[in-house]
C-alpha cells in the first residue's frame, strides 16, 4: 500500500548530546556529533523536514544551528518555538518552512502536552498573522480537544500537530479512549481546512495503533529515531520507521 505520509525527522537529541561535552566550546574544532550531518544523514534517509526547537534557556539546539541548517539543510525546515518576541524575531528573519507554536516550560525535559491556543488567542494570533505573512506554514501542537482545534483555525494556522504523548503513555481501554480523541480531532481539523500533523512519544513499537486516526501528512518523531540509532545508525533507524508509515491507509 502507497502512502504519503510524511516523516520530520527532529535532530535535537542530537545537539543534547553535543551540549553534553561542548556547551561552553561549540566554535572548538573538535566538537561532535555534527548537528548538520545528522540532518543530511535524515535527508538522505527519506526524511522530508528537519525539525529543530530553539528554546529560550538554549539547552540543546543554539541560534547558530539555526542559521547553519537553514543555508545547507535541501528538505524543508521545521522549527518549534515558544511564543515569545525574541525567539519570534529570529524565525522571521530565518524564514523557515514551517513553525510549529509549542509550550515551553524551563523545567521540563522535552515538551510535554499541547499549548492552550483557546486562552492565548490574541498573542498568537499576531505570531502567526506575522509568520504568514512572511513565508512560513504555522502549525499549533495540541492536545486533541476540540476547543483548541478550533482555536487553531480561528487565529489563521495552516496546519495543528495533535500531541501523541498521551497516546504513546497509554494502554488498553486508555490507548482506545485516546485513539478516539485524536481521531475526531483529525476529523474536525480536516473539516476547517487544516493539515493534520501529529507527534511526541512515538516508536516503532505503537505507530501501527495510530493508522486508525484519519487525514494524517506528516509525523515529527525525534527521542525514538536518535535513541534507536545509538544501536543502529541513524540510516536505519529512520528506514525502520519509513517501512511502517508506508502501510499508512488513506481513504
Amino acid at each position: 500500500m502507497n502512502s504519503s505520509l510524511l516523516l520530520g525527522v527532529n535532530i535535537d537529541h542530537v545537539a543534547t548530546l553535543r551540549q553534553a561535552r561542548y556547551r561552553t566550546m561549540l566554535g572548538a574544532h573538535n566538537v561532535e556529533p555534527s548537528i548538520l550531518e545528522a540532518a543530511h544523514l535524515a535527508e538522505a534517509s527519506g526524511a522530508s523536514s528537519i525539525t529543530v526547537h530553539l528554546r529560550a534557556d538554549r539547552r540543546h539546539i543554539v541560534d547558530a544551528d539555526i542559521y547553519l541548517l537553514r543555508k545547507e539543510i535541501g528538505t524543508k525546515m521545521n522549527l518549534e518555538m515558544g511564543n515569545t518576541a525574541e525567539i519570534l524575531g529570529i524565525a522571521l528573519e530565518v524564514k523557515p518552512d514551517f513553525v510549529c507554536m509549542v509550550p515551553e516550560n524551563r523545567e521540563e525535559v522535552t515538551t510535554e502536552g499541547g499549548l492552550d491556543v483557546v486562552g492565548q488567542k490574541e498573542a498568537l494570533r499576531s505570531s502567526v498573522g506575522q509568520l504568514e505573512a512572511n513565508g512560513t506554514r504555522v502549525s499549533m501542537f495540541i492536545d486533541p480537544d476540540l476547543d483548541q482545534v478550533r482555536a487553531s483555525a480561528e487565529i489563521g494556522a495552516s496546519m495543528i500537530e495533535l500531541h501523541t504523548g498521551t497516546f504513546a503513555n497509554e494502554q488498553g481501554e486508555k490507548r482506545e479512549h485516546e485513539t478516539a480523541r485524536l481521531k475526531a480531532a483529525a476529523e474536525l481539523g480536516h473539516s476547517l481546512g487544516l493539515q493534520i500533523n501529529a507527534g511526541h512519544g512515538l516508536t516503532t513499537k505503537n505507530l501501527a495503533d495510530l493508522f486508525s486516526v484519519p487525514h494524517l501528512a506528516e509525523l515529527n518523531i525525534g527521542h525514538s529515531i536518535v535513541a534507536r540509532s545509538v544501536f543502529v545508525g541513524l540510516r536505519q533507524a529512520i528506514a525502520e520507521f519509513i517501512a511502517i508509515m508506508a502501510h499508512y491507509p488513506r481513504a
